[in-house]
Formats: C-alpha cells, structure tokens, sequence
C-alpha cells in the first residue's frame, strides 16, 4: 500500500468530515447496525463502531439516540447495502457503496451519474479485481506510550499495516481480521476514533491536471448522492 494509500485514506477522513451529508451516512450506519445486531451498543459491536464514527463528525447524542430508536421499530424495514462498480474517464476504476431503501433509484442514479461524468457502470465483479477490501482504525496518538511495542502486538490481531502522524495512528487489517482487530483494541481499552473497511487500490492510474479535474467531477456528484456511503478508486 505505501505512502500513497495512506495518504489518499487521510484525505479521505478529511473529506468525510466535511461532507455536508456526513450525518444522514452514519445515521444510516447506526440504522444498518441495530437492524443487524439489536439496539444494545454493548452487546453490538457493528453499533458500537457507528456510533464512534458519528461522535467523530460531532453529530449530536440526542441524533444518535433517534437513529438507534428509529431503527428498533418493526414499521422500519432498514436500509439494503450495494455496491457498484464502473469505470470513469481515463480508465479509472471506481467502487461505490450504497445504502438505500429504494434500489431501484439507487441503481438508476448511480448508472446516470457515471453516463453524465463519461463513464461506465459494470456488472459485478468488473472491477473489484482492482481493489482489496481492507479495515482502517484511526486512534489518538497521545494513547500510546511504546508505538513498537504496540505495533508488535497487534500483529497478533491481524495487524497489517502501521502508520502515524503528529496526532494520530492508523491500523490497516485484512477484511477477515477487522474484527479480531476491534476487538483487541476494545480489551485494550483504546478509543477508536474512526473506523471504515475500505476498497483500496492495487493498481492505480496517475493524471494530468485536466484529467484528474474531469474524474473528481464524478467522484463529488457520486459522494453527494443521498443513497452513497463511500467511494473508492484507482486513482492515485
């Protein structure tokens, strides 16, 4: 993965936070997660994570609560998660993950957006042979005394990568050790600040300004789609 995936992972935290519609996502997180495992955050790990996660983007408790009360009703049927995958211009893989109440607009959006943007939506499994799926847990740096020695006992949890900044670290895992990861962090009793499985790249393509302009004009139009979550692609 190297320099470039974290730093494309950093400036996806920031895009994150700045998102306009990064409560409605971990509204939907929160949703998807008591639906899956009940409404106790403490016997629920999937619920325990979105509800970091929105501490992280600073959506309010009583939000929060109103998702997870929300999401206990049986009038709700909950959200179906989906992922796209297609093509933008210049050759550009890209991954979209959705959650939506409606898959057929979801769908229909999704497929308008990459017409619009001069690109392609695929059938599944057309590009997803560019990606690995992986686990990215943020955690305050000031949590931790002995950064090697820390990183040597995470390895035992699935750690795959390790990396940091002035202010915060950043453990990578496999798909199939988010878990074990997560809860090795819980028994440690390290805050996880933030957290997301992630589609990252192993292949990328490098463009000119012109062309990096045209494929971010789809990356954005997709981000602000109601119904997306993330997306992910191979550009560098």
């Amino acid at each position: 993965m190297g320099r470039i995936f974290e730093t494309r992972k950093h400036k996806m935290f920031a895009r994150f936070a700045r998102m306009s519609k990064a409560f409605n996502r971990v509204r939907k997180d929160i949703e998807i997660a008591v639906k899956a495992g009940g409404p106790d955050a403490k016997a629920n790990s999937k619920l325990r994570i979105a509800i970091q996660n929105a501490k992280s983007v600073n959506m309010p408790k009583d939000k929060v609560e109103a998702a997870i009360k929300r999401a206990s009703s049986k009038d709700i049927t909950g959200y179906l998660e989906v992922t796209y995958e297609g093509y933008g211009p210049h050759g550009v893989g890209i991954m979209v993950d959705c959650a939506t109440d409606n898959i057929n607009r979801t769908v229909s959006n999704v497929r308008h957006l990459f017409r619009k943007y001069e690109g392609s939506m695929g059938a599944a499994g057309s590009i997803s042979f560019l990606f690995e799926r992986k686990g990215l847990f943020k955690i305050g740096k000031d949590k931790i005394d002995d950064l090697e020695n820390f990183e040597l006992e995470l390895i035992d949890h699935g750690l795959d990568e390790l990396s940091h900044d002035e202010e915060f670290i950043y453990i990578y895992t496999n798909f199939h050790d988010y878990g074990s990861m997560q809860k090795a962090l819980e028994e440690k009793e390290i805050e996880i600040l933030s957290t997301e499985l992630q589609y990252i790249p192993t292949t990328s393509k490098e463009l000119n300004e012109e062309q990096l302009k045209e494929i971010n004009e789809l990356i954005e139009a997709l981000e602000e789609d109601d119904d997306v979550q993330s997306v992910y692609s191979t550009l560098i």
